[in-house]
């Protein structure tokens, strides 16, 4: 039995923490994945940006109910789901996530979660497990399933390379210059069907 997963930003809907930094007008906060592979390190410096700055979920969370999926996600999602069991895959936080999962008709998501002060300041996260993305891929094979994984940043690279067939999309030139082995698509149509093939 085959199962799809995915990661959320960069595939299914914007980087939040780009379109927060662009809400803000605070440049920092646009380095996502796509440039920090240490996820530790990539979040310590978001927290200490928020913290420099006043910011916390509330204002966050306000720049995410403005943000849409991308063009055509929607639609793909629906295809693939129609077609198989998709799993959403994902670094972002649970208090992140319920907006954009509404948008896309409640897919399911396992993503991780923050540690909010009473006043709204985030003042740390915590991850699901460790490596959650590709400790997540190997327990679902170790149940039976056959892993189909896609995503656009260094750390899906493991759940994709772990899997029976995995993809980039919409990924940087530099990932893909570095991992030429992986295919690459920009479009869903195309997406879509390089995953159902893989079936």
């Amino acid at each position: 039995m085959n199962i799809v997963c995915l990661d959320l930003e960069g595939v299914l809907v914007p980087e939040i923490w780009i379109a927060f930094s662009e809400a803000t007008g605070i440049p920092e906060l646009k380095r996502t994945t796509r440039d920090e592979p240490d996820y530790d390190k990539l979040m310590k410096f978001r927290l200490e940006i928020l913290k420099e700055h006043g910011l916390g979920l509330k204002e966050i969370r306000e720049t995410i109910r403005g943000i849409d999926p991308l063009p055509g996600a929607a639609e793909f999602l629906n295809a693939l789901r129609a077609r198989v069991q998709v799993l959403i895959l994902s670094d972002t936080f649970e208090q992140f996530a319920s907006p954009l999962m509404e948008k896309l008709g409640w897919p399911t998501i396992f993503c991780n979660s923050l540690e909010v002060a009473a006043d709204g300041a985030i003042t740390g996260y915590r991850m699901r497990c460790e490596k959650s993305k590709l400790t997540t891929v190997r327990a679902l094979q170790s149940i039976g399933f056959e892993t189909i994984a896609a995503g656009d940043s260094f750390n899906d690279l493991a759940m994709i390379e772990a899997s029976k067939a995995g993809f980039l999309f919409r990924s940087t030139d530099a990932i893909k210059n570095a991992h030429p082995e992986l295919p690459a698509f920009d479009d869903y149509d195309a997406f879509l069907a390089a995953i159902l093939a893989a079936l």
